[in-house]
């Protein structure tokens, strides 16, 4: 049997009051795998804890399958954890390990059916007689996994099975852990900050950053329509290239985003979504290009939708199959000072508010405060003068290029480039998505 798993505005906080999860509302259907997502310390295995009932939950509740389970004792909920660390008992064989929680649940039964049974399903039969330090890594994952399985609990819960595995291990288990969940057809919650993990296992994905939820959805919706630049440059390899851009809208001519020494025309007649940024004219803005989303080509070769642009090539990194291309582009790149860091840093002490803030502004520092922290920090005109400009790291180049091996290109050289608008990305100062529309979700060709 297979559970629905519901948190409505759950918070937990710890010594200081500062909360680590912040009212996390999540749904989680009956068979589903979800993946946590997100840095280390963001919040994602206290949620975890909390629905296996190893931590209180401050404020908010837990249903499962509906019914109200904020007190109700960890043996109670019938679900199955599986931890970074292995947690075998050294004294006990494989064979005990898996059987533990059986013979604790049925006193009295024989477990070795369904001992035999799981590790056949997990191909380790031969390790049932070995003590845990007599095996690798991964038997240990497998033989840990074992323990989980053999319960046929309603829900598993996985902390980070994979993160002490080496890469080519982990992609094996990773396999393994889709095609089993999938058998069984168990609710499958897994925490990892690794998203190849999250892309290649969540039905869905949830993307935290310090105890705020930022966005839900399938992996291939989170990747393509980022709710803000935070989730835009957690996913995605290599990651996406945030510019510094600035809207020019002119009545009398074509709309333009300057990114600094060149600009990007946006063509006529404009979409939807280049016609929102009306608004914005003016403003300063990030924008959002993906490797793949900017191509080398001649500009006389130019598709409808592409605009030209030019790069000096100042880095070339060989992948193999592919060369990723570093491009100084003259443009000024958008900085996520906070994109690994597990809660936003501190800020200046509060000044005594200015007489003429308005209520609109007071409005959008609480709304900003409800988003865990500014996404990005661009300068502030108004704080000009008020402290010295933070130096930024220096990055060969400010745009990434992912493109075939067969180019001859070295360092120094001047190549014209290809943007394709329907591939871009547009965030405002606080890093919320503006462009392209919610509605809007890109071709990927499927």
């Amino acid at each position: 049997m297979t559970r629905a798993i519901s948190l409505h505005d759950v918070s937990k906080a710890y010594t200081r009051g500062a909360r680590v999860v912040d009212r996390l509302s999540l749904d989680i259907t009956p068979g589903e795998f979800l993946v946590l997502l997100g840095p280390s310390g963001c919040g994602k295995s206290t949620v975890l804890r909390m629905i296996a009932g190893l931590e209180e939950i401050d404020e908010g509740e837990l249903l499962l399958d509906g019914e109200y389970a904020n007190d109700l004792p960890p043996s109670g909920r019938d679900m199955a954890m599986v931890f970074q660390n292995f947690a075998l008992y050294p004294n006990m064989t494989s064979r005990a390990n898996i059987g533990f929680p059986l013979r604790i649940e049925a006193p009295g039964t024989d477990p070795t059916p369904r001992v035999d049974a799981t590790a056949r399903m997990l191909g380790i039969e031969d390790l049932l007689d070995r003590l845990p330090g007599q095996l690798s890594g991964g038997e240990r994952q497998r033989v840990a996994m074992g323990r989980a399985i053999a319960r046929h609990p309603s829900a598993f819960l996985m902390d980070e099975p994979l993160s002490n595995l080496d890469a080519k291990l982990r992609t094996h288990l990773r396999a393994e852990i889709s095609q089993l969940t999938k058998e069984l057809g168990v609710t499958t919650i897994y925490v990892t900050h690794d998203q190849a993990e999250a892309m290649s296992l969540g039905d869905r994905v949830a993307v935290l950053r310090g105890g705020v939820l930022q966005q839900v959805d399938s992996p291939r919706v989170v990747y393509a329509l980022p709710s803000n630049v935070f989730v835009a440059a957690f996913i995605g390899t290599p990651r996406i290239n945030l510019l510094r851009g600035l809207v020019r809208a002119p009545l009398d001519g074509a709309m333009t985003i300057s990114l600094g020494k060149q600009f990007l025309r946006l063509p006529e007649p404009l979409s939807l979504d280049h016609q929102l940024l009306r608004v914005q004219q003016g403003r300063e803005v990030i924008v959002g290009l993906r490797s793949e989303a900017v191509r080398i080509a001649k500009h006389s070769a130019a598709r409808p939708g592409e605009v030209p642009i030019t790069g000096l090539v100042e880095h070339v990194e060989f992948q193999g199959h592919e060369i990723l291309v570093h491009f100084n582009t003259g443009s000024r790149p958008a900085v996520v000072p906070e994109l690994e860091a597990p809660r936003p840093r501190p800020g200046r002490p509060a000044r005594r508010r200015r007489r003429e803030a308005s209520v609109l502004t007071r409005l959008r520092e609480r709304t900003g405060a409800g988003r865990s922290g500014p996404v990005v920090a661009l300068d502030d005109p108004r704080d000009a003068g008020a402290r010295p400009p933070a130096a930024e790291p220096r990055l060969p180049g400010d745009l990434i290029v992912r493109t075939t091996p067969d180019l001859a290109l070295r360092h120094g050289m001047q190549v014209p480039l290809l943007v394709d608008l329907a591939h871009l990305f547009v965030f405002d100062q606080h890093g919320d998505r503006i462009c392209p529309h919610p509605a809007h979700l890109p071709d990927l060709g499927e």
